[in-house]
C-alpha cells in the first residue's frame, strides 16, 4: 500500500489521483471530516464527476451526529484494504488526520468506553476556565500534554478520562497498543512544499470555500436538524461560518480567522507526520510534475520484487 500524507493545501488529494491512475489503485480517504454525509465545501470534498473514475473509499460513511472514531477508522479502513488487495489493486491511503494513519496501520490501545457524564463535566469544566484540560494533563502526563494541542479540547477531553478512568495516564494506556496492521508493507509519501506558498494557498482555499457557499453549507446542515454541538462544526471552516450566522463573526473576520487557524492547523500536521517513521518527504506540492515524477518513481522501486527495505532519501524537487 501506497501512503500520501501531509499538510492541508499540499496537493495530496492531486498526488494519489495521480498515482491511482498510474498504478491501478484505489483511495482511501484519511480525513477525519470527510467521512461525513452532507460536509462536502469545508471538507474539501472531492465532487464525484472529478473523481475520474476512481474508486473511492470512506468517504460520506457517517451522519454529521454520528461519534466516529479513530477506532471506527481502522476497522472500516483495514475492510477496505482487504476488498481492494483482492481485487489486485493497490490501495492508496490519502489525508491529513494523523492519528487516523497511525490507528490504521499500529492499531490502537483497548481505551475504555466512553463515560457521558465524565465528559460533560470536563467539558464544563474547560468552559469554567479554558486551558483547565491541558493544564491537568500537564501535571499527571506530560507525554501526552506534549502531544495534543492546548485547544483540541476533544483530544484533551479523551485523555483526562482515560487518566480518571484507567487510575494511569494515557500514555501508559496507549503503550499497550496492539492490533498492528499485518500482511502489508507500505511506502509513506509525505507532501512538504515551500511554506510561503503553502500558506498563500491554504488562505486562498479558505476565501473560496466561502465564495462557493459555506454558510448556506451550513445552513442547509442546520435546516436538516443536525445539532450545533454536532462534532463537525468544530472543524475549521465549519466553526466560524457558524459564528458567522450566530453574528458573533463578520464575513470578512470568518475568512480571515478560517485562513489564520487552517495555517496554524496545517503547521500541527507537519509536526505530527515528521514524528511518523519511514516517511519519504517531497518538498513540493502533490499538482507539480515533479512531485509527481518523483512520487512515481518511488511507487515502482516500491512496489518492485526486489524493493528496498529502508526509507527512500528526501529530495528536493
Amino acid at each position: 500500500m501506497v501512503v500520501v500524507a501531509g499538510p492541508t493545501g499540499s496537493g495530496k488529494t492531486d498526488l494519489a489521483l495521480h498515482l491511482a491512475e498510474a498504478f491501478d489503485g484505489e483511495i482511501i480517504n484519511c480525513d477525519s471530516i470527510q467521512v461525513y454525509r452532507h460536509l462536502s465545501i469545508g471538507a474539501a470534498k472531492l465532487p464525484p464527476e472529478q473523481r475520474r473514475g476512481i474508486r473511492h473509499h470512506l468517504l460520506d460513511v457517517a451522519d454529521p451526529d454520528q461519534v466516529f472514531t479513530a477506532g471506527d477508522f481502522s476497522r472500516l479502513g483495514r475492510g477496505a484494504l482487504r476488498e481492494i488487495t483482492a481485487r489486485g489493486r493497490l490501495p492508496i491511503v490519502a489525508g491529513g488526520t494523523g492519528f487516523y494513519l497511525r490507528a490504521l496501520l499500529d492499531g490502537l490501545s483497548p481505551g475504555p468506553a466512553r463515560d457521558e457524564v465524565r465528559r460533560r463535566r470536563l467539558a464544563a469544566r474547560e468552559q469554567r476556565r479554558p486551558g483547565a484540560l491541558h493544564a491537568m494533563l500537564s501535571k499527571w502526563d506530560p507525554p501526552a500534554a506534549g502531544r495534543i494541542h492546548p485547544h483540541d479540547v476533544n483530544k484533551l477531553m479523551r485523555a483526562v478520562e482515560v487518566m480518571l478512568i484507567e487510575r494511569r495516564p494515557m500514555s501508559r494506556v496507549q503503550a499497550d497498543a496492539r492490533g498492528k496492521l499485518e500482511g502489508y508493507r507500505w511506502l509513506k509519501i509525505g507532501l512538504d512544499p515551500p511554506r510561503r506558498d503553502l500558506y498563500a494557498r491554504i488562505d486562498a482555499r479558505a476565501a473560496r470555500m466561502f465564495e462557493q457557499g459555506l454558510v448556506e453549507e451550513v445552513q442547509s446542515l442546520l435546516a436538516m436538524q443536525y445539532s450545533e454541538q454536532c462534532k463537525p462544526f468544530e472543524a475549521l471552516g465549519y466553526r466560524q461560518a457558524l459564528r458567522l450566522l450566530k453574528k458573533h463573526l463578520s464575513p470578512a473576520d470568518a475568512v480571515t480567522e478560517t485562513q489564520l487557524r487552517s495555517r496554524q492547523y496545517a503547521k500541527r500536521q507537519l509536526t505530527w507526520f515528521r514524528r511518523e517513521a519511514g516517511m519519504t518527504w517531497i518538498h513540493g506540492f502533490g499538482g507539480d510534475p515533479q512531485t509527481r515524477q518523483r512520487a512515481i518513481e518511488m511507487t515502482r522501486a516500491f512496489l518492485a520484487p526486489e524493493s528496498p527495505a529502508e526509507p527512500f532519501p528526501a529530495l528536493p524537487v
